[in-house]
Order: structure tokens, then sequence, then C-alpha cells
């Protein structure tokens, strides 16, 4: 299992460098000028001539799907990224304005994508991810071929006819909380979030992981994943589509991939027997096997 740094001096971003300082300050704009693949910190793996793309989660890293990948590098060329702001990103290259909705993500991988060459690649996302990466499929069209979402939710907080699994106020005091406690909101919630009480070396290590983060960006990165609403987005997405949804998960219930799965028209939906918010951690195996039967066909 070997991942490689992508190479940075290519023509194109030279040309890149050069537009940007045509029409940027950089005092004023310093993220601009770095190179798109060291600004994610983008690695690559495997062999295959088609490209899965994975996307991590909030308060998370690349490193969260170090049991999942390596099942599929000798089919596929694997791309691993972190969003800014997160791992090993550039966090000078963090702008609150552009980051203030999910759209500013989705940007990025299209990015990313445009800068490798990616056609018809399979995404892989995870949580809010799933959201990121349906939106940059949307952007791109011809860039993913299929959409893998694990844990996905197109709104958190209920809404008439609709079940997030949270309530306005609920959110509200989670974010309150984060604002106030970053390392106390984490050390709390990450075990929650994980699920699997009798394994708490997960639990330890989602902890371990929210701390890392920054926790301005934490903050504003929570406001824009809790408070968002991609529901109109889902009938917009017409490539396959495979829904990963935890028996038991406190942040996204079944009946969000369930309505998801009414919502998006080739979609499949697979229930796990895997619990709480992180499979890709807790149970790879079946994320693996489900991912397995789905891009096979």
């Amino acid at each position: 299992m070997h991942l490689r740094a992508v190479a940075f001096g290519t023509s194109s971003n030279i040309r890149y460098y050069r537009w940007c300082r045509l029409l940027f300050d950089p005092r004023e704009y310093p993220g601009i000028f770095v190179s798109i693949l060291v600004r994610n910190n983008v690695h690559t793996a495997g062999t295959g001539r088609t490209a899965m793309v994975f996307s991590h989660g909030f308060g998370c890293d690349q490193n969260m799907w170090r049991h999942v990948w390596p099942a599929f590098q000798d089919q596929f060329r694997i791309i691993l990224f972190d969003h800014v702001g997160a791992g090993r990103s550039d966090l000078k290259a963090y702008d609150s304005r552009k980051y203030s909705h999910l759209e500013g993500y989705a940007d990025d991988v299209v990015e990313i994508g445009n800068e490798l060459r990616l056609r018809d690649a399979v995404f892989v996302g995870h949580s809010v991810s799933a959201m990121v990466g349906l939106l940059a499929s949307i952007r791109a069209p011809s860039m993913f071929r299929s959409l893998v979402m694990v844990g996905p939710s197109p709104r958190y907080i209920d809404d008439d006819g609709y079940l997030g699994g949270f309530k306005q106020q609920q959110i509200d005091e989670l974010l309150d909380l984060l604002s106030d406690n970053h390392m106390g909101w984490s050390t709390t919630m990450a075990p929650v979030i994980m699920g699997n009480p009798d394994r708490p070396e997960l639990g330890q290590e989602l902890t371990n992981s929210f701390c890392r983060t920054d926790p301005s960006i934490a903050k504003e990165f929570a406001r824009v994943t809790f408070y968002s609403d991609n529901r109109a987005d889902l009938t917009r997405v017409t490539i396959p589509s495979l829904i990963l949804q935890c028996s038991e998960d406190l942040i996204a219930p079944v009946a969000v991939g369930e309505y998801m799965h009414r919502q998006m028209p080739n979609s499949k939906l697979v229930i796990l027997k895997a619990t709480g918010h992180c499979p890709n951690l807790s149970a790879p195996e079946e994320v693996i096997s489900a991912m397995r039967a789905f891009v096979s066909n």
C-alpha cells in the first residue's frame, strides 16, 4: 500500500499562477497562488484507468479512508485529498466567504478533477462530502460516472414532511457549544457520532481528529454542514448512485437514506448492519463489499 504525492510543476499550473498574478493581489488572496493539488494535499495510488475519488467528512481527513481504498487500488486509480481547512491542506487557502456554503467545497473537487483530467470517475463521499460530491457531479457532468454516498444527508434539520434527525433548537445548541468550547465539544460528541461504545478506540480516534481541526474553521464548517439543505438537488442527479446508510446512526438515520432513494431517480439504497456514523472505520469490510457489488455493475 503506497500513496504518491502528485507532481505539481505542470504547464497548466504555471499558466494558472501567471493568470492569478494578473488578476489578484497576493496580499489579499494568499491561498490562490498555491497549486490546487498542494492546497488540498492530493495523493494518488493504484493502477487502474478509471479514477475513484475519496472525500472525507467533517472534522476528518483522507486518513479516514485507509481501511477502504486499498481494496480498490488494483482496479482503480485512487485519488485522496483533504478539504481546505482539514488534515494537511493549506490552511492559508481557507476563505470564509468561499466556504460559507457547500458549493465552495464542490468547486474545489471540480478543480482537482480538472487538474487531474478526470472523466467518468467514481466519487466516494462520507457524510457531508456525499453532498459535496453530488454538487460537483452536477457542476461537471462528465467528470463522474457514479456516486457512492456513505452516511449522507441532504438536510439535518426536520421540516414539514421530512425527518432529518434533529430539531432546529438542537442544532443551534450543538453549534453554540462548539463555538464556546471546541475541545469539550469534540470530546463529548465524537464518541456519540462514532457509536460502537464497545470499541472505545474508534471514538478516541474521531475525538483526536476533531481536536486537530482548527477551531475557527471547524465552527464555520459545522454551521455550513448542519444548516445545509440540498433536498432540491437530489432530483438533478441522474448518474447511478449508491446510498449506504447504517442501521443505527445518530447523524443520518435510516429515514434520511430512504428519502434520498425516493428522490434520486437512479439510486440504490443499502442498509448496512454497521452502526454509528463512520462505517469506513467501524465496518470497512461491509462498506467494501457493498461498493464492489455496485461498481462491478
